[in-house]
């Protein structure tokens, strides 16, 4: 038995559904279910006897430790977080509340968790803390990737919201010895990701003929990894990962915002031509760069590769067709969760309305 936390959103959902698939090991999910947790993610799991869902927040100390000492999960894997930059600049306080004192209370009965486990079941028991390459901060153009001892950085509420829950995570190792293990990974895209990110926003703005938003010049490089690579590489990591250790986990797919935008509307002229053949690309508007805009990021993974032969296997062309494929078939899962508080909330944050953080 292992214990997920938010595991109704895009990776989460991911890593239970190949887990499931692959591992079969049994699974408590635990998820608030905030705008971007999504049970239909996993509805195919609905009656599997394996599934436990508990809706709950990790910052009720109270449930998660009745769920540690109820199932006695053998690792906890630790997805549940505010992940989007955008909204990090216009709502900070949220963000300090999930990722820092959410991390930090999950941390805390984890640990009193492990220390009344017996000797066998507390070597065994991992912590394992889901983190990005946002907290490294930006890259020059020709500067080295991120190693695991690039200097943390962060240039948003966001990215330092995890770097605070990343040292937590550090000090329950150091200091109390809680077997703990952080993964920063590149930007992840794939089936069942909210579409406020940039691959599923614009495949779904495409599809109305609405603009495709591209901040300032379009020329800010992100590392693309998919997301059941990324799954893959976190199996890899809680199995055979030294306690205490971090690693990162990358596409290998450098791109521009831009290029993605253009390879979208590439796959979506040959997949779903536009009415009188007009090219999706014509729909692309540049709109006012958000605060702190991280110019590169860029991953270097032979930590991971050397000590546990993982390696992508997706690359970036085959992921992004595969992906607008994806959104293609399931236009009612975009509708569901596409709901008028969320499309007022992407007209207001690109129309340049709102671009200092509430709270100023």
């Amino acid at each position: 038995m292992i214990l997920v936390t938010g595991g109704c959103g895009f990776i989460g959902s991911s890593f239970l559904l190949q887990w499931l698939s692959e591992v079969g090991e049994p699974v408590v999910n635990l998820d608030l279910l905030t705008y971007a947790g999504n049970p239909a993610n996993l509805a195919s799991l609905q009656g599997d006897p394996r599934y436990h869902f508990v809706q709950g927040d990790i910052a009720d100390s109270t449930l998660v430790a009745g769920l540690l000492a109820r199932h006695q999960p053998r690792a906890v894997v630790h997805f549940a977080a505010e992940s989007h930059v955008d909204r990090s600049i216009s709502a900070p306080l949220a963000f300090a509340q999930t990722n820092v004192l959410g991390t930090l209370k999950l941390l805390d009965a984890a640990f009193a968790y492990w220390k009344s486990l017996d000797r066998e079941s507390a070597a065994r028991f991992r912590f394992l803390n889901v983190s990005t390459d946002e907290v490294f901060g930006s890259l020059q153009a020709d500067a080295p990737a991120f190693t695991e001892c690039h200097r943390y950085e962060p240039n948003s509420p966001y990215s330092a919201s995890k770097a605070a829950s990343d040292h937590f995570v550090r000090a329950y190792f150091h200091t109390y010895g809680l077997p703990t293990l952080t993964t920063n990974c590149s930007n992840n895209y794939g089936p069942r990701q909210f579409p406020e990110k940039l691959i599923p926003l614009v495949i779904h703005n495409a599809l109305q003929c609405k603009p495709l938003p591209v901040y300032g010049d379009g020329m800010q490089v992100r590392d693309w990894l998919h997301v059941d690579d990324h799954c893959r590489a976190l199996r890899a990591i809680l199995e055979r990962g030294r306690p205490g250790e971090t690693y990162n986990i990358g596409g290998r797919s450098e791109r521009s915002n831009l290029s993605v935008v253009h390879a979208i509307c590439e796959a979506l002229d040959a997949l779903r031509p536009r009415a009188g053949g007009r090219p999706y690309a014509a729909l692309v508007t540049h709109v006012k760069d958000r605060p702190g805009h991280d110019r590169r990021y860029a991953i270097d993974d032979s930590k991971i590769a050397g000590e546990l032969g993982w390696q992508p296997q997706v690359m970036f062309e085959e992921g992004i067709d595969q992906t607008v494929r994806w959104y293609l078939a399931h236009q009612d899962w975009v509708s569901s969760v596409t709901s008028g508080a969320y499309r007022q909330w992407v007209e207001k944050q690109y129309s340049g309305e709102s671009t200092v953080p509430a709270e100023a």
